[in-house]
């Protein structure tokens, strides 16, 4: 693979920064007291925290267009199975990640096993690992013009079917949209996310069909940033480009709402667009003006992005699954309550957050001191 780390450094920053904030926005100290720009909008609409999941696709396209080349001399059975070998261990870690610790405390304070009825099926790495291994065969089998072509595709598709086999009167409605529909169907209530109060994924197997434009999208991106990217004429028609995204996204606004949870065709657009911007602004920074030295901290994360993740997850888990004192709370509240209310109820929140951040971040530190990275 080329080394994107020396020649594109503001790939690699945008990577890191994207786990950075989504450890941030995973883990505050009291979901009921965070601030709104650490919230993800309701339904319909955007905050800044709706950008990092599509971002972590984005750049899973943008790291394809680098291992492209490596797998020119490979055949086409070869490259089938790394990418289905990579993308089946991420979805396992996925459906693992939720299933861990594998075991819960009942009403009587006893273990009891998580049982396999009831694990989500669908999540973020699973997401993942499906938006990679769709991207990746598409960009290996077929030409790239008609991989953009069937992106864009997905995402009318996508619009179709949910107002053709969504509720009549309300095709974006959280539980009777189709996506929903036919996650009930194919999966059953009891392996989809509860999180929203009811059965619903926003993860789920339709809305996963407009998340792999968002991995094709970021692979044009990081054709182009190896292209012309280090050019004037690269950089002022990559933030072209992310203006056209927005704003045709804000037109399909008025009559397909921009929205995370469905992952709307409006949202890819907003969400590219947005994403072309932001890596225009860093090239800048990085390769036009040279001011480096605050890029180290975000390349912690970028180097190994995935394990780093897992980590923080993982990590979360278990401070919510240990218990501590008489009232035998969590130690995540625990440790929140005692160490960090104090600061105030949203700014203790918010600095838990940035602390386990730290955390992980530190824990990044230590492999990368060592040249430990962690690929799947």
């Amino acid at each position: 693979m080329t080394n994107s780390t020396q020649r594109f450094l503001a790939l690699d920053v945008l990577r890191g920064m994207t786990v950075c904030f989504m450890i941030i926005v995973n883990t505050p100290g009291n979901g009921a007291t965070t601030y709104w720009s650490l919230l993800h909008a309701n339904w319909h609409g955007f905050t800044p925290t709706d950008l990092v999941f599509p971002t972590f696709m984005f750049v899973v396209g943008n790291a394809l267009s680098f291992v492209e080349n490596k797998w020119a001399g490979f055949s086409n059975t070869q490259v089938f199975w790394i990418v289905f070998k990579r993308s089946a261990i991420i979805f396992l870690l996925g459906f693992l990640m939720y299933w861990f610790p594998f075991v819960h405390w009942n009403e009587q304070g006893n273990l009891e096993l998580n049982p396999f009825s009831h694990t989500r099926i669908m999540g973020v790495l699973q997401r993942i690992a499906l938006g990679y291994f769709f991207a990746a065969l598409m960009i290996r089998f077929f030409k790239t013009q008609y991989v953009y072509i069937l992106a864009s595709l997905f995402l009318v598709t996508y619009w179709i079917i949910l107002l053709l086999f969504g509720d009549g009167n309300d095709p974006f409605n959280m539980t009777t949209n189709a996506g929903t529909k036919l996650d009930l169907f194919l999966l059953g209530e009891n392996h989809l996310y509860h999180g929203e109060g009811v059965a619903f994924d926003p993860e789920g197997i339709l809305s996963t069909l407009p998340a792999i434009a968002n991995v094709i999208f970021g692979y044009a991106v990081g054709k182009w940033i190896q292209l012309k990217g280090k050019t004037w004429e690269g950089l002022k028609k990559l933030l072209f480009a992310g203006v056209v995204f927005i704003s045709v996204a804000l037109i399909w606004h008025l009559v397909f709402p921009i929205n995370k949870k469905l992952w709307s065709g409006s949202f890819v657009l907003l969400t590219v667009g947005i994403d072309c911007i932001l890596l225009a602004i860093l090239t800048y920074i990085t390769d036009f003006i040279k001011q480096t030295k605050w890029t180290y901290f975000f390349e912690v994360f970028g180097k190994n992005p995935l394990f780093i993740y897992l980590l923080s997850e993982l990590g979360a888990t278990l401070l919510y699954f240990f218990r501590v004192g008489e009232q035998k709370e969590s130690l995540f509240r625990w440790l929140y309550i005692n160490l960090f209310q104090p600061a105030g109820d949203y700014f203790g929140s918010f600095l838990f957050a940035i602390s386990f951040m730290l955390l992980c971040w530190l824990v990044g530190l230590f492999l990368d001191k060592r040249k430990i990275y962690i690929k799947v």
